[in-house]
C-alpha cells in the first residue's frame, strides 16, 4: 500500500472528523449521523494501516483520533456493581470453561509428573540420599516432624494470608510469562510437580503417605486446580503466538490476553478459599476425613461453576473478554 496516496485520499475525512469532535455537543442530527459515519472509517483506516503499513506518526494520530470520537458516540463508562457480578457470574467462568482443553490434559500430564517423581525418589534409597541426610529426612517424616507440623508453625491468618500470596504470584507469573511461547510456564509447572513429587516420595518411603495426603488434599485440590487453570491458560497465550487462527496475531493475542487479565483475578479469588482452607482447615483438629471432604467439596463447587456458569456461558457467546463497547475496533479478517 502507497502511504502517501491512502493519506492523501483521506485526509478530508479525518480532518472533518477532527472538526466535528471539536464542536463538542453542539451538533445537528445529520452531523451527530456524519460523526458516527466518520468515526467507524476512521477505525477501519486505523486498523488497515496498522497492518498493511504501520507507520509510528500515522498510527498515533488515528489511534488519539479514534479514541476521541469513540468517546463521543459510547459516551463514558464506568464500572459498576453489575461489571463485577458479571464478571464472576460469567466472564472468568467462562474462560476458564472455554480454555478447558488446555488446563484439563495440563492437569493430568503434571499429577502424572509428580506422582512419577515420588515413585522414583520413593523406591530408590540413593534418590532420598541426594536429597538430605538420614537423619534430616527422619526429622522431615517422622510422626510430628516437619511436614506435619509446617501448616500448623503459624498463626492461621498470617499463614493463609503468605500461601495466598505465593500462589497468587505464582497463577499471575503462568499467565503473565505464557506470551514468552510458554516456557517459562512449563518450568513453573516442573518446579510445582517436583515438590510435590519429593513430598510424596519420602512420605511413602517412610510409610506415611496416607498422613501426608491427609494434609496436602484439603487444600491442594483448589489451589492445584487454580494452578492448572492458569497454566493451561498461558500455554494457550503461548500457543497463540505461533498460531494465531483465523485473525490476525495483533488481535488474536489481545483477546486472549485480556482474558488472561481477567483470570488472574478470578484465580486470585479461588486461591483466597484454597489459602483459607490450608489455613484453618488442613491444620485443624477435625479427623483426616472431614478435611478431605471439606477439600473435595470446594473442587467440585469449583468444577460445578465452571461447567454450569460458564458452560452456558459460553454457549450464549461469552468468551471471557471485556464487553462489546469496551473492545477496540478491529478491521475483520477472512478465514
Amino acid at each position: 500500500m502507497d502511504l502517501d496516496v491512502y493519506v492523501t485520499a483521506h485526509r478530508a475525512e479525518w480532518e472533518r472528523l477532527d472538526q466535528l469532535l471539536g464542536r463538542g455537543g453542539k451538533l445537528t442530527g445529520a452531523e451527530a449521523d456524519e460523526l458516527v459515519a466518520l468515526y467507524q472509517r476512521a477505525a477501519t483506516h486505523l486498523s488497515i494501516v496498522q497492518s498493511s503499513a504501520p507507520d509510528p506518526m500515522l498510527t498515533a494520530r488515528l489511534t488519539q483520533l479514534v479514541a476521541r470520537a469513540r468517546a463521543t458516540v459510547t459516551g463514558t463508562r464506568r464500572s459498576s456493581w453489575r461489571d463485577a457480578t458479571r464478571f464472576l457470574t460469567a466472564g472468568f467462568p467462562a474462560a476458564v470453561y472455554r480454555s478447558r482443553h488446555w488446563w484439563i490434559p495440563t492437569a493430568v500430564l503434571s499429577t502424572l509428573l509428580a506422582v512419577l517423581i515420588g515413585w522414583w525418589i520413593g523406591t530408590h534409597p540413593e534418590v532420598q540420599a541426594s536429597i538430605g541426610a538420614p537423619a534430616e529426612l527422619r526429622e522431615m517424616t517422622r510422626p510430628g516432624g516437619q511436614y506435619e507440623t509446617y501448616y500448623s508453625s503459624h498463626p492461621a491468618a498470617s499463614f493463609a494470608a503468605q500461601v495466598w500470596t505465593n500462589n497468587a504470584q505464582a497463577a499471575a507469573m503462568c499467565l503473565v510469562l505464557g506470551a514468552f511461547l510458554g516456557i517459562p510456564v512449563l518450568w513453573i509447572l516442573f518446579l510445582n510437580m517436583l515438590n510435590l513429587g519429593v513430598g510424596i516420595g519420602l512420605m511413602s518411603s517412610a510409610g506415611r503417605l496416607d498422613v501426608f495426603l491427609g494434609l496436602v488434599l484439603p487444600h491442594g485440590l483448589l489451589e492445584l486446580t487454580a494452578v492448572f487453570v492458569a497454566a493451561g491458560t498461558g500455554l494457550r497465550l503461548g500457543w497463540t503466538v505461533i498460531e494465531p487462527g483465523p485473525t490476525t496475531r495483533r488481535a488474536a493475542l489481545a483477546e486472549r490476553g485480556r482474558a488472561a487479565v481477567g483470570m488472574a483475578i478470578g484465580l486470585a479469588l479461588i486461591l483466597f478459599v484454597s489459602g483459607l482452607i490450608e489455613g484453618f482447615v488442613t491444620p485443624s483438629g477435625l479427623p483426616t476425613w472431614a478435611r478431605v471432604t471439606i477439600g473435595i467439596a470446594a473442587e467440585l463447587a469449583f468444577l460445578a461453576y465452571v461447567y454450569v456458569l460458564g458452560g452456558r456461558a459460553s454457549r450464549a457467546g461469552d468468551r471471557g473478554d471485556l464487553e462489546e463497547p469496551d473492545r477496540s475496533a478491529t478491521l475483520p479478517t477472512a478465514a
